[in-house]
């Protein structure tokens, strides 16, 4: 039972009950959602994130290493935007050796746990570019 004066608890207890309302949410796979949004060419993210309209600014793959090592940073809670981080990374130019640098690099200030998420989950999105 929710407390009635508390406005935020209300609003939680109908968004849980409306989630139960969905048929088949408890099937709900993100990673099939994923697939939804397809990697951009490196053409495209040097067109929208890297120096092609900021000349003399950063390129689209330190962009992404720069976006990945702040999701680490979070403790590499969005286990999606590592992914998808990961895999436009590699699009843009980088190495694994650079995706493995821009994780461990973080592991002083994020901690272990988050670099050591990070470092699975990327290992498992090159693995699947590879078998792909």
């Amino acid at each position: 039972m929710t407390d009635p004066t508390n406005p935020f608890a209300a609003m939680m207890a109908q968004m849980q009950d409306m989630a139960k309302a969905f048929p088949a949410m408890e099937a709900f796979d993100i990673r099939k959602f994923e697939g939804m949004f397809p990697t951009m060419s490196k053409d495209m993210m040097e067109a929208m994130f890297g120096n092609a309209f900021n000349e003399g600014g950063l390129d689209a793959r330190t962009r992404l290493l720069l976006t990945l090592a702040g999701l680490v940073m979070q403790g590499a809670q969005n286990e999606t935007a590592v992914r998808q981080t990961v895999r436009h990374a590699v699009e843009a130019g980088a190495t694994a050796q650079h995706i493995s640098e821009t994780i461990a690099m973080m592991s002083m200030f994020a901690g272990i746990p988050a670099t050591t998420k990070a470092m699975d989950l990327a290992q498992a999105v090159m693995k699947e570019d590879k078998e792909t």
